[in-house]
């Protein structure tokens, strides 16, 4: 809903609330949209939203937002004389700068028109020396005393301030060579330097060094004992009146080396498929395995290495895929989880695969991997400082909250916006892609973010993001919000669902496999080597597993006969058939535990076994022993001895121990998100911003609505519900006063929809929601144009 047109018409601009109230609802949104904390929450009118983007912490967040060129324009401002022209702006600059002053007007940090260009009040305070320059030679002096003023400006013959500034040129030869050079180091700025004794008193006749001849002749300021100031005018006259020695109108150019683009995305393609394979591989292996949690909440250093070691991969390529599963939510911890941050394990907590992950597994390799990359894009956490220590040098593990760092996405993001403006295909060096970002964002810097910058380099290339460095066109796609699902589908290597099984018990897969045969294979099979291809290795322990699994001899020697495009060898068939005779002629019960067998033997071999003696066993009948220890214990125990005992219910059938199925008991830290969920969702919603608006609208309206004697309309019941029955009817709005159940009077600009009941439901345009107001509360009714 926009304003009024006839209230619109003729609004004065005199100040910032004025120039802020004569914006249109698409601009108020335009600004809402930029700078969301101006609406969180929303003020009460137009007045009030001027104070909150005057005031110093948001006026610094926008800032912020500014690359260098806005940022130059915006400091030129403040140098100017306010209010300035926009003739006078861009000679200061020297270049045209309309783009800029546009974006700065968005922002609300620049308002006025072009002949009457002013900067936000309070901007002035959050730039100490804009463009490099000083403070005005009125400031500068400011701290003098009267009696050490009146002394100076006697000794040059000058009658003020201003006549020092009228004479800068002349005084400025009169202090000689050296006093020039000196003023030229401080030119560009920064414009203060240290001096000992800076506030000591000299004169014309007594300066000797070339500091003490600018400070007598009014060129220098004495800020303090130790420090002296260049004043503005100064600072301009010694640059020719340019505000910048160079103005950057654009970022530097992204160079670097250049591949072609299908190279490049099929690389970055291959990439993307290992990273969602491996992390199934990760989370099936803790599904099975899962690694304890610290009182700190986060993972050992010895569980990282250990899983690093099973993936063949850098230990900070394994933290960063640990952390990217946490953040979607594939991933969290499960048990008692005492949390005091002490050291060591967290109680019996270990981390586990949340039933999302099961979810997530069904859906197709693109779907999987935006929903990781979105994830990763997202997070607050950084996988780059797993394993360092922190600033009481303490160790950082990864999944732990000292990984957080809040700047994280929006450097993610900037790095991959600096990435999307190189041409297709090439790969910026790291070195320009901080030039670029000091560009865009010039107030945002320091040792961490250059750090992060390398970091999400570093992590794009192992996640898929890019091929080569180089963006992916998948990546653009799931950038600009696009179908990311689409364009990665059209560079996945194709998953086969065949490998070549050898006589040495080794099979090799040529390429990608398909999910279902990939999982049955690392069930059965040990990976023994990755690359171009791989090769899984048959032992007897992994036949086991698949056996444990459920999985029968005959079922498993028919999986890999359907697969292989070679005959099965008949070493792998005997193996098979070997481990499945030998497997579940032992099975455990509970007594705590039991041994039971058919063949007495086997009990008799058990027995004689001195290793056997940890397991207190003792016999029952002669095909029957028990055991004080857990079965899970037992169970352990004879498979370290060379047996492959089973577990057995109490009603004798077998129990097949699926050892991949366990998953966290909670959602733990997050959800499964759609892959198709907006990839950088910080602001608020349109529908917000909308509402937003409107209130501010309603809340201007109301606040410049007389009444009588300055108090809430007032007027009897009947005409009352009269009035509203009327606005109901006709659909226009209304102004009346409201009593809360503290008795306390309001003012609500409102719009009656229906009356029944005692209770009137209105859309409340102060409020920007819809409200039932109780009748007997609502102490009058009034017209929104005047008070009746």
């Amino acid at each position: 809903m926009g304003p009024d047109p006839d209230y619109r018409c003729g609004v004065s601009t005199e100040t910032y609330a004025d120039w802020l109230r004569a914006r249109d609802d698409d601009e108020l949104r335009a600004l809402f949209a930029c700078r969301p904390e101006l609406i969180t929450p929303v003020p009460s009118d137009i007045t009030a939203l001027s104070s909150r983007a005057s005031a110093p912490s948001a006026l610094s967040r926008a800032l912020d937002r500014l690359d260098r060129l806005a940022l130059s324009v915006f400091e030129a401002l403040l140098v100017l004389p306010s209010p300035t022209t926009y003739e006078d702006l861009a000679a200061a600059v020297g270049a045209d700068v309309r783009g800029a002053l546009g974006r700065l007007r968005s922002l609300a940090l620049v308002w006025g028109d072009d002949d009457e260009l002013r900067v936000a009040p309070g901007a002035r305070g959050a730039v100490p020396h804009p463009a490099g320059l000083g403070p005005p030679a009125k400031e500068a002096f400011a701290s003098y005393p009267s009696d050490r003023m009146t002394a100076l400006l006697d000794d040059l013959g000058l009658g003020s301030v201003q006549a020092i500034c009228e004479r800068i040129g002349p005084l400025v030869e009169d202090a000689g060579p050296e006093a020039r050079a000196a003023l030229d180091r401080l030119t560009w700025g920064p414009p203060i330097g240290k001096v000992e004794g800076a506030r000591r008193p000299v004169t014309l006749a007594s300066a000797n060094s070339p500091i003490e001849r600018l400070l007598a002749r009014g060129l220098l300021a004495a800020t303090d004992d130790r420090t002296v100031t260049l004043p503005r005018e100064v600072g301009l006259f010694l640059r020719g009146g340019r505000v910048f020695r160079d103005l950057e109108t654009a970022p530097p150019p992204l160079g670097g080396t250049v591949r072609e683009r299908k190279l490049v995305d099929s690389t970055a393609g291959g990439q993307a498929f290992t990273t969602v394979r491996t992390i199934e591989d990760l989370l099936e292996r803790w599904g099975v395995d899962p690694p304890g949690v610290l009182r700190s909440g986060g993972l050992g250093i010895r569980d990282l290495r250990a899983t690093a070691t099973h993936l063949d991969l850098p230990e900070w390529t394994t933290a960063l895929l640990v952390e990217v599963a946490y953040a979607a939510g594939l991933l969290a911890r499960s048990g008692d989880y005492d949390g005091s941050g002490m050291g060591g394990r967290g109680g019996d907590a270990v981390w586990l695969p949340t039933p999302a992950y099961d979810l997530w597994r069904l859906h197709d390799t693109e779907r999987r991997w935006a929903t990781v990359a979105g994830a990763w894009l997202r997070m607050d956490r950084v996988p780059g400082l797993a394993g360092e220590r922190d600033e009481r040098d303490r160790l950082i593990n990864a999944l732990s909250d000292e990984a957080i760092r809040a700047s994280a996405p929006q450097v993610r993001r900037a790095t991959l916006e600096a990435l999307a403006d190189a041409p297709a295909g090439t790969a910026p060096a790291t070195e320009g892609v901080y030039a670029n970002l000091a560009w865009h964002q010039p107030r945002r810097g320091g040792v961490l973010r250059e750090r992060l910058v390398g970091w999400t380099l570093r992590e794009a290339e192992a996640l898929g993001v890019t091929g080569f460095r180089a963006l992916a066109q998948h990546t653009r796609v799931l950038l600009a919000g696009g179908d990311a699902e689409a364009a990665l589908r059209a560079v996945l290597p194709t998953p086969v669902d065949h490998v070549m099984i050898q006589a040495d018990l080794t099979a090799v897969a040529p390429g990608p496999l398909v999910a279902d045969l990939a999982r049955e294979l690392a069930l059965a099979a040990d990976v023994e080597s990755t690359g171009g291809a791989t090769v899984y290795r048959f032992t007897p322990e992994s036949v086991r597993r698949a056996l444990d699994a459920g999985r029968g001899a005959s079922e498993l020697i028919e999986l890999l006969t359907r697969h292989s495009t070679t005959a099965l060898p008949q070493p792998l068939s005997y193996l098979i058939e070997d481990v499945a005779r030998r497997h579940g002629r032992l099975r455990v019960g509970i007594a705590s535990a039991y041994v039971r067998s058919d063949d007495p033997a086997v009990l008799e071999e058990i027995m004689a076994d001195r290793r056997a003696e940890q397991l207190r066993l003792h016999r029952l009948a002669p095909t029957v022993l028990a055991s004080r220890v857990p079965r899970s214990e037992l169970l352990d125990g004879l498979r370290v001895l060379g047996y492959a005992p089973v577990a057995e219910s109490p009603e004798g059938s077998v129990v097949i121990t699926r050892l991949d199925s366990q998953r966290a008991d909670t959602a733990g830290h997050g959800a499964y998100e759609p892959a198709h969920q907006s990839v950088f969702g910080s602001g608020p919603d349109g529908s917000v911003i909308t509402a937003a608006v409107r209130a501010l609208r309603a809340g201007d309206e109301a606040a410049r609505v007389a009444a009588p004697n300055g108090s809430p309309p007032r007027s009897p019941a009947a005409a009352m519900v009269q009035r509203l029955r009327e606005a109901t009817d006709r659909g226009g709005r209304v102004w009346i006063g409201y009593l809360d159940q503290q008795g306390q009077a309001s003012s609500r600009i409102i719009e009656p929809a229906r009356i029944e009941g005692g209770f009137l439901t209105a859309y409340d345009a102060t409020r920007a929601a819809v409200h039932r107001f109780a009748l007997h509360r609502i102490t009058g009714v009034a017209d929104v144009d005047g008070a009746g």
